[in-house]
């Protein structure tokens, strides 16, 4: 249990998040259309003999008839699995499907995890050469030392494709980019510095040869293993270990690090002592990277050394050395380069373009999107994981650096056609959640789940809790929910705070409060009372309404209509606002949003406008820039009818509103809105591009469209969300799943929507 807290994961959820839906990961999906015998004669028999006779003819046709030029094989035999050691290559199968999916997350790079029953190199070796055929590149992972030095240099001799282990290199060129950028802060040249290395892994050796590949003399770098430094002649010292002996009169860690300007740390945690750290120069660079637990933790360098400049492994203090910097991006350079390998000058060139990108002013759309809160400086010397311009600047430089250093079967030719490909290829929303997560968990709030008898809502609420964004609220009957929490596994069910109308005390207040807000309504003082006994929604908006939950989370025993009924009696919308409700429909690199989905059946001009003000909002605080159409079966007039009144007046209403600085256009039938040809024959039309942000004319169509998306339409879909409460209320569908009462919760708790 300490380790779950200290993580903030626990293994209940760990598990049910791998099994839920469908079992593990990762899917294959077809990338052209199978619905006639037409398409399936095209992608097998008799159509595939085309294809498989040009690439017969000229092996690089491979790359525009088949999908290995975009295919990563992350493999590994699981003889170092994480922190775990050695559980074996189908224990490893985890780890390889959620390397694939940061592979895909990142940098829109396929991959297929491989995991070989093998503990002998030559096997793995063999097994893995032959099938160069298949894939664009290799990623090796966790895989033991010294056969993954064997492994990863014997493949690279016989291989013609990219081949890394990122173990070893993807931490060495994120540490590289932060020294960079540390010796820069602290006026050192990197050929001057001196450098002490604990631990003589995979990955401490990878960063030692890349920091001395990239100026750091030999002999100004002190690596100490468990038995010390590693000076020449010393008895059990392995061959890749004695590429870095060097001669020195130090006997322990301690001695080496008197006077040294650099700590790289990738060993166990408390390896270095405060006292020692007292010792190194002035403005120390002190890179502690075991994990989870760092050889010293920020605070307790610092209070020896305030001048001290300090990175970890870590997400929860400022600059964390993330493998996931650098690999997919590198990968993804690579493969569009077709490199036959990834050599010492693409990885140079990733450190550099990454210690650049951390030195750039974080615009301010970024910033507010991704949460890319810092500029450059001592607690900001590696740029955040999910900065989006990573996958421009990284992939581009490893291209350009493959191309000079002559591994380049397909030369790029034009870089700025290139880069915009590249800032194409990724849905920003995605990023923009993972920030939203983490201000949920920086800033905690106490949610109320209305309906925690429900096991999807307490399965949401158990996540909520479990993954730090705050305290939730149970309201339901108090035997129930606490049996339902010991199904759940929850170790300490007494310790959650549960609300039971039927006892709670703060029924009384509850009453007077509700009844004097209704009691000109037509509501009686007994109407009151059995509203606040019985209506678990009437309950609990009154909880959030008197200050003692922060928001609130609904939806799955009532219809959405009589959910907002029940909390409308409680809690009135924003002053000046028109309560609506907005899906949003992420793709893999499209967002699109769809407003109003819920409340207003005809909405009036002036609720147009303010929809579309609102909903652009939004759009933005998802990292989009927004483009709005209003909806209509009409484009531009044509046919004309009595519908379109309403929408040319919300038109004009942004016309003459000085303030709005998003592009709108309408009445637009969705073709018309979304299809760029169609968009073509009204050279008039005021949106740049495709629209991002649907502005639907009335109920009927706007919640029939969502619902047919939602069924029919193959992408993720987030909401409704409800917009406009004066407090934070999310009501979901009656068919919503845990993930998806979690995202609600953490996007109300985090103040996007609401």
């Amino acid at each position: 249990m300490a380790e779950e807290k200290q993580t903030g994961f626990n293994t209940r959820e760990a598990l049910f998040y791998h099994e839920t839906i469908r079992p593990g990961k990762i899917e294959i999906i077809a990338s052209k259309p199978m619905a006639t015998q037409r398409d399936l004669a095209l992608a097998y028999s008799p159509g595939v003999a085309a294809p498989v006779e040009a690439i017969a003819a000229d092996p690089k046709n491979a790359a525009r008839y088949t999908a290995r030029s975009n295919l990563v094989a992350v493999i590994s035999n699981g003889t170092a699995i994480l922190g775990l050691g050695n559980l074996g290559a189908l224990a490893s199968k985890p780890v390889m499907e959620g390397k694939a999916v940061l592979f895909k997350r990142f940098a829109d790079v396929d991959s297929i995890d491989i995991e070989l029953d093998t503990e002998d190199p030559e096997a793995f070796i063999n097994a893995v050469a032959l099938m160069e055929p298949s894939f664009g590149g290799i990623n090796l992972e966790d895989i033991a030392a010294p056969e993954c030095f064997i492994i990863e240099q014997a493949l690279r001799e016989k291989m013609k494709i990219p081949v890394m282990h990122d173990d070893q290199h993807g931490t060495a060129i994120i540490a590289a980019a932060g020294l960079i950028n540390a010796c820069h802060l602290t006026g050192r040249d990197l050929k001057d510095v001196k450098m002490v290395v604990n631990g003589a892994g995979a990955s401490a050796l990878a960063c030692t040869a890349l920091i001395k590949a990239m100026g750091v003399p030999h002999d100004q770098v002190i690596v100490c293993d468990r038995s010390g430094p590693i000076t020449p002649g010393r008895d059990n010292v392995d061959q890749w270990k004695s590429a870095h002996a060097v001669a020195t009169e130090a006997t322990s860690l301690e001695e080496a690090l008197v006077g040294a300007d650099i700590f790289l740390g990738l060993s166990a945690a408390g390896a270095l002592k405060p006292e020692w750290v007292a010792k190194m120069a002035d403005q120390p660079i002190i890179f502690a990277m075991a994990n989870p637990v760092p050889e010293i933790m920020p605070e307790d360098a610092k209070a020896v050394r305030p001048d001290a400049i300090i990175a970890t492994g870590r997400s929860d203090y400022p600059n964390q050395v993330n493998n996931v910097l650098g690999f997919p991006f590198i990968f993804r350079g690579a493969l569009d380069v077709q490199a036959t390998a990834i050599n010492e000058e693409m990885k140079i060139a990733a450190a550099h373009a990454i210690a650049q990108l951390a030195r750039e002013r974080v615009p301010e759309e970024v910033a507010a999107a991704y949460g890319v809160s810092h500029q450059f400086g001592r607690e900001y010397i590696i740029p955040a994981p999910f900065d989006p311009r990573l996958m421009e600047l990284v992939s581009s430089a490893v291209a350009k650096a493959a191309m000079d250093s002559g591994v380049a079967q397909a030369p790029i030719e034009d870089f700025d056609a290139y880069r915009h490909s590249l800032k194409a290829r990724l849905n920003p929303t995605t990023g923009a959640l993972t920030n939203i997560y983490d201000q949920a968990k920086a800033n905690p709030k106490r949610m109320v789940f209305a309906e925690a008898e429900e096991d999807v809502a307490l399965r949401a609420a158990i996540q909520y809790r479990d993954y730090g964004y705050g305290e939730p609220i149970l309201v339901g009957r108090t035997d129930k929910v606490l049996d339902k929490l010991r199904e759940l596994g929850v170790d300490d069910p007494d310790d959650w705070i549960i609300e039971n109308s039927k006892v709670s005390d703060k029924v009384p207040a509850m009453n007077d409060y509700l009844y004097k807000r209704l009691q000109r309504r037509g509501y009686t003082q007994r109407d009151v009372s059995r509203m606040v006994n019985q209506e678990r929604n009437v309950f609990a908006a009154l909880l959030v309404a008197l200050g003692h939950g922060e928001g609130m989370i609904t939806g799955l025993t009532r219809t959405y209509a009589q959910t907002a009924r029940e909390v409308a009696r409680v809690l009135d919308p924003k002053p000046g606002a028109t309560p609506f409700g907005v899906h949003m429909m992420i793709g893999k690199n499209h967002t699109t949003f769809l407003a109003d989905t819920t409340i207003n059946e005809r909405p009036s001009a002036s609720e147009l406008a303010h929809i579309a003000r609102e909903t652009a909002a939004v759009a933005r605080r998802m990292g989009h820039e927004p483009r709005v159409a209003f909806m209509s079966y009409s484009t531009f007039g044509n046919p004309s009818g009595q519908w379109l009144g309403n929408i040319r007046d919300a038109v004009a209403l942004l016309d003459a509103d000085e303030s709005v600085d998003f592009e709108y256009e309408g009445e637009m039938a969705p073709d018309a809105a979304l299809n760029r040809k169609v968009m073509e024959l009204y050279p008039f039309n005021r949106l740049s591009g495709p629209a991002n942000v649907l502005i639907m004319p009335g109920l009927q169509s706007a919640n029939l469209s969502a619902k047919l998306l939602r069924e029919l339409g193959g992408e993720t879909m987030i909401g409704p969300m409800m917009i406009g409460s004066e407090k934070p209320v999310q009501i979901a569908p009656m068919t919503a799943i845990a993930p998806d009462l979690l995202t609600l919760a953490v996007l109300a708790s985090a103040g996007v929507v609401g």
